[in-house]
């Protein structure tokens, strides 16, 4: 497996693997907006045949009167990958760029309320905590948990070859 930063040319390849794991979906301008704006925020999980089997898509909020950080806009690992820690290294790496580049003190995302095992990773394992929740945040009108986690200065000293 390999963690690296997304290029243009995998923008497909990340669309796809959204479509195939989780229900919101996102125009392909989406992705160009990301890749072009914050280039070095969002990264891909490879398997060994170079296939796309996970992506982090992320951005640095920009209307913010707080202090500078980032935001995830979808994480998504294919069924197939669960469960090889895939996830938490594609944050982590993310949460790395985010306060090199930005100097980000926190990353904030949204989870559905009834998404368990997401919430089980970002609480447990990534170290998120619920801030509110969004009443009828998604298309079909379930609420969301929106979680931040707090970015220390050392989150750089991370191996940048997660």
């Amino acid at each position: 497996m390999n963690i690296r930063c997304a290029k243009p040319e995998d923008l497909m390849h990340m669309q796809h693997c959204n479509l195939l794991c989780l229900p919101e979906n996102y125009q392909m301008k989406y992705y160009l907006y990301h890749g072009l704006s914050w280039p070095q925020l969002s990264y891909v999980a490879e398997d060994d045949r170079g296939n796309i089997v996970g992506y982090v898509l992320a951005k640095m909020e920009e209307e913010s009167e707080e202090d500078p950080h980032g935001h995830i806009t979808s994480l998504a690992v294919r069924r197939s990958h669960r469960r090889l820690g895939l996830a938490q290294k594609l944050m982590d790496q993310t949460a790395k760029a985010m306060v090199e580049c930005f100097n980000a003190k926190y990353v904030s995302l949204h989870v559905r309320k009834s998404n368990r095992a997401a919430l089980n990773l970002y609480t447990n394992t990534l170290k998120f905590t619920i801030s509110d929740i969004e009443p009828k945040y998604y298309a079909d009108g379930e609420d969301a948990y929106a979680m931040k986690r707090n970015l220390s200065p050392s989150m750089s000293d991370l191996p940048s070859d997660l």
